[in-house]
């Protein structure tokens, strides 16, 4: 058996409207769902966290190799 949990009656309400939508069967699944949601979110924002820097320590080089790229492009205007 899990630990109890106390719920204020507007939280109640809020769960009891959600399980229909969800298709849950119970409050602790649609608490569970929410849970599930709230940390793909976070991995999500990590992970976009992560690009961000990676694209911050390489975009100097990046910079410089399109440079490169462009003196010798056949698309060109002379």
């Amino acid at each position: 058996m899990g630990k109890p949990l106390t719920i204020q009656l507007e939280d109640d309400k809020r769960l009891e409207a959600l399980k229909g939508p969800l298709g849950a069967r119970t409050k602790v699944e649609v608490l569970r769902r929410a849970l599930d949601s709230l940390e793909e979110k976070l991995r999500r924002h990590a992970r976009a966290a992560r690009w961000m820097r990676a694209a911050r320590l390489v975009a100097g080089e990046s910079a410089r190799v399109n440079k490169e790229f462009q003196k010798h492009s056949h698309l060109k205007k002379s």
